[in-house]
């Protein structure tokens, strides 16, 4: 379904989302194992901070055409290629329908959702048989969920994204990854009020996704003992789905 990748020395990756959370943890992982890599998020000394050595920093909005194209101009001068490039920006903020603010759940969006196309627009030109592009979606995006007003839909339509440029690229040898985490500690899941099963750290879900890569599968989700539980409570129908949530999660 995709090519398959397993040796990093060398490969040229950029990761935009890169300053914090699963992003700053797949930097350091993909350095540790010896990729050259292209940093990005909007703010530069938080990706210096990382102090991986010899990757470019190119600081960049996600939801600003312009600054992406710049910071892709930057980045071929440099290389003259691109190998992977990964969509890692992300926001989250529990919202539900009696807390709905419409410019907040748009904000949330602009990162999540437009942000990507936004990158996928930009790379398209520059994506090369053996390589490819992969966006960090979620298991949320599977099936509604309480509290997840604006993030899932978001995630939801990622992964919908994905799903239809694999089908245009895979033919040409290009791969189209999607990577869905479950819980993952970082300061946007800080937010939640509720325990959250099978919470991984960081580098956890770093290593998960980085070994995800080694075999040629669209989707690379994790921790297994949890993303496959929601996958089968998404295959049930919504007379049994949504009573069964609803005690699940409290709701």
């Amino acid at each position: 379904m995709n090519p398959t990748i397993t040796d990093w020395p060398g490969k040229r990756v950029w990761l935009v989302g890169a300053s914090s959370g699963i992003g700053a943890a797949i930097a350091r992982e993909l350095a540790g194992r010896g990729a050259r890599l292209a940093l990005s998020a909007r703010r530069a000394d938080k990706l210096q901070a990382l102090a991986i050595a010899d990757a470019l920093v190119l600081p960049c909005d996600a939801t600003d055409s312009a600054s992406l194209a710049a910071a892709r101009k930057s980045l071929l001068a440099a290389w003259g290629g691109i190998d992977l490039v990964v969509y890692l920006a992300g926001d989250y903020v529990p919202m539900g329908a009696d807390n709905f603010d419409l410019a907040l759940a748009e904000q949330v969006l602009a990162v999540n959702f437009n942000g990507a196309l936004r990158l996928a627009a930009t790379v398209l030109p520059d994506l090369q048989a053996g390589g490819g592009i992969a966006f960090v979606a979620s298991v949320a995006g599977y099936r509604g969920l309480p509290k997840a007003l604006c993030y899932g839909p978001g995630k939801a339509a990622l992964i919908h994204f994905a799903e239809v440029l694999h089908l245009d690229l895979a033919p040409k040898g290009i791969g189209v990854w999607v990577i869905n985490p479950g819980f993952v500690a970082t300061q946007l899941t800080a937010k939640n009020d509720f325990a959250m099963p099978a919470l991984l750290t960081p580098e956890q879900a770093a290593i998960a996704a980085v070994d995800g890569f080694k075999s040629a599968n669209f989707e690379i989700h994790f921790p297994k003992r949890f993303s496959r539980l929601m996958k089968l409570l998404a295959l049930l129908p919504y007379r049994w789905y949504f009573p069964l949530i609803r005690r699940l999660t409290g709701g």
